[in-house]
């Protein structure tokens, strides 16, 4: 089998098209059709946040992530604050009000037991306040050297009446941030240079959305056509994907997108565009036009101050256009925005 590259390459980590292109090439290829999805659910089949199974009347919701980043103690969190939050993130948005949870935790010979300790309790912690079950898990330990630190993998399980399927975004309909894009992927890069000093009192946004997307689902779910969160790739990988999955063109104000200015700051003097840097604590939703102002003003109302409209999904006006994002920049201009893999390994 002939491969575009012969080698692995950070790029497909990144979570833009070159994971989407490896995931496509070396798994969704080899399964069969009508074993990429069971009982009326989804998964291979669309690639969202996660997968369902249809029982009765709801839906089983599973997610499954690994998380790597380095450093393991960042501000505003650590890499267990960071799985459980992911974690959760990824079921609400699929619709599901996360329930229990599964962890895979990899440690380094070695590695300090006060550290392990903090890392688990936070994780637990996390977990409990949310009202999420942790249910099962494993534990191994890798000889010094062959693992570097810690890597932890979650599973999470939840139910939803209804799934949030990106496939259903429409014509039409409104893009709405729930707030300020870039935070964590600003701390990771500062953080992994040491110019943490260079940013303030800056923190990561990695949180679980449960407080604010629990009640928007419940009073608005059959308006809500598409949920992500736009970790790995940020959201321009989130949007591009929207946009070749439904066909159509996504028009995204410039202007209207939310960056706090030490993260704009930041990363403008590495030559690094905000829209391309994970978040880990916002989501980005796909609304019916008639109900998205109501929504921006629920989301502020519940905490989420910087919600905002900022584009929507329009019919392709040109071939060219199709499945493609289109931004309008400050000065009116209009510009393609592809999705790009930064050299930012183990943001998440």
């Amino acid at each position: 089998m002939k491969f575009k590259n012969e080698r692995v390459l950070l790029a497909h980590g990144s979570g833009g098209k070159e994971t989407w292109s490896i995931v496509e090439e070396l798994i969704v290829s080899k399964v069969p059709f009508k074993l990429r999805f069971l009982r009326d659910g989804v998964g291979l089949n669309v690639l969202d946040d996660g997968a369902a199974i249809k029982i009765g009347d709801e839906y089983l919701v599973f997610s499954v992530d690994s998380y790597t980043v380095n450093p393991i103690f960042f501000p505003g969190g650590n890499i267990g604050t960071l799985a459980a939050s992911g974690t959760i993130n990824d079921l609400l948005m699929m619709g599901a009000k996360p329930i229990a949870a599964m962890d895979s935790i990899i440690v380094e010979e070695g590695f300090p037991m006060d550290k392990l300790n903090t890392i688990i309790e936070s994780m637990v912690n996390l977990l409990i306040n949310e009202g999420i079950a942790l249910i099962g898990g494993d534990f191994k330990v890798m000889p010094k050297g062959q693992v570097d630190k810690i890597v932890i993998g979650m599973t999470g399980i939840g139910i939803a009446k209804k799934l949030i399927v990106d496939s259903n975004l429409k014509i039409g309909d409104k893009i709405i941030v729930t707030g300020p894009i870039g935070d964590h992927g600003t701390i990771i890069l500062a953080s992994q240079l040491g110019y943490l000093d260079k940013i303030g009192d800056l923190t990561s946004d990695s949180k679980p959305l449960t407080k604010v997307m629990l009640p928007l689902i419940e009073k608005y779910g059959d308006l809500i056509h598409a949920a992500r969160d736009p970790t790995r790739g940020g959201l321009s990988a989130v949007l591009s994907e929207w946009a070749k999955l439904t066909n159509t063109t996504i028009l995204i104000e410039r202007s209207s997108i939310p960056v706090r200015p030490q993260v704009e700051g930041f990363l403008d003097a590495l030559g690094i565009d905000p829209l391309h840097v994970a978040c880990e604590g916002i989501a980005v939703l796909g609304v019916a036009p008639e109900v998205a102002d109501e929504i921006v003003e629920f989301l502020k109302k519940n905490g989420e101050v910087d919600a905002c409209i900022i584009g929507e999904v329009i019919k392709p006006k040109t071939s060219i256009l199709k499945g493609k994002v289109v931004v309008r920049t400050e000065i009116g201009g209009l510009t393609i925005l592809e999705p790009q893999a930064l050299p930012i390994p183990r943001i998440c």
